[in-house]
């Protein structure tokens, strides 16, 4: 890969990731669009690796409590409450870390590569983002989570490595019909997405030794790009969802999920 198309992925990655629009989706339509070769899988979880440590850097705070509930867990220090909200997350992973090893043994995941299916997918979840932003109540945080939120989300997680659906949108969907604010649904959806992305890093280390010396030199840059975009739309999100609505990104997926219908 050139630069630019690296540098145009870690862009795309690192907006894409944090608004519910489908990071995966626009992955896939980003060589349609510009005519590059598909990057392949590799390169896509090479950038969601870099997403991963912006949200490590950015929620840095959540993640020392997560860290201390961990140690709580095997005895060293007393942290109840974050012991218990590290369980959660672990059991809302669950459900994506089945569904990941059984499409990555499967072979599946090259079949989910359509612009069709893209489409459809952001046409649907989209709507659902809208319905659930307009009637969940705001009235939970991420402190509030429950073992059946946390279920509940992560459930609504798996379905997130079918491209189209947007991990984040359909995240921040039943965090919000649970009546999570919209910050403390992105929040929980972030956060959520640690041990998820982390899996899908462990999914592809059996590729990375067969890798070449070049590949693994484009996975190592685009990622690293990919940190700095997403850390920067990140940070934007946040102020943006504490002002304002989801609705601009349930009209932008339906309008794209439309064109690519249409025209592809």
């Amino acid at each position: 890969m050139t630069f630019i198309q690296m540098l145009l992925l870690a862009v795309v990655q690192g907006v894409t990731e944090f608004l519910p629009i489908s990071s995966s989706g626009h992955l896939i339509l980003l060589p349609v669009f510009t005519g590059y070769a598909d990057q392949g899988p590799m390169i896509d979880i090479a950038v969601h690796v870099g997403s991963l440590l912006a949200i490590m850097t950015y929620f840095f705070k959540d993640v020392i409590a997560l860290g201390k509930g961990g140690f709580a867990t095997i005895g060293i220090g007393q942290a109840e409450k974050e012991k218990r909200l590290l369980w959660w997350i672990i059991i809302g992973t669950i459900p994506a870390v089945i569904v990941g090893l059984f499409l990555k043994t499967g072979g599946y995941l090259e079949g989910f590569r359509s612009t069709t299916l893209v489409g459809i997918n952001l046409i649907i979840y989209g709507i659902l983002l809208g319905i659930a932003d307009r009637v969940g109540k705001q009235v939970k945080s991420f402190e509030d989570m429950t073992m059946k939120d946390g279920i509940i989300v992560g459930l609504a997680q798996a379905l997130a490595l079918i491209p189209g659906t947007s991990r984040s949108g359909v995240t921040m969907t039943a965090a919000r019909f649970l009546g999570y604010t919209r910050v403390e649904a992105a929040r929980f959806s972030f956060l959520l997405s640690i041990p998820a992305v982390a899996g899908a890093g462990i999914l592809i280390i059996p590729d990375l030794m067969g890798a070449s010396s070049e590949l693994l030199k484009e996975a190592l840059i685009t990622g690293a790009l990919t940190f700095l975009a997403a850390l920067a739309t990140m940070a934007f999100l946040m102020q943006f969802l504490r002002k304002a609505s989801m609705m601009v990104f349930v009209i932008y997926r339906v309008a794209m999920g439309a064109a690519l219908l249409a025209f592809f």
